[in-house]
């Protein structure tokens, strides 16, 4: 999950792979068995919820179907993990939330 309309640039809130194929849900301040968090635009694993400060908010979620589990730490960015996925991805949907603060 991004928000690519950051006052300073792209601000990644979460970044979360290898989610069971079962996974439907995610409850809130939880992630799925097996599924590993890497590190945000604050530096740190985890989630970081949305705090728009003024103006109108992209909030993008990109969700990706892989061949593959990925063996990655938890200070795995979004870089490292779109390099990671290169190649792997079977499908990919994204979800946009809009947000005007």
């Amino acid at each position: 999950m991004h928000d690519p309309n950051a006052p300073h640039g792209d601000f990644v809130h979460w970044i979360l792979w290898n989610i069971p194929v079962i996974t439907t849900t995610i409850p809130q301040g939880s992630i799925p068995a097996g599924a590993l968090q890497g590190v945000t635009s604050t530096g740190k694993p985890g989630y970081v919820a949305p705090a728009p400060p003024t103006g109108t908010h992209n909030y993008v979620f990109n969700l990706y179907a892989l061949d593959t589990t990925l063996n990655l730490p938890n200070t795995t960015t979004r870089t490292d993990c779109m390099a990671a996925i290169h190649g792997h991805v079977l499908a990919q949907t994204s979800l946009i939330g809009t947000v005007t603060a």
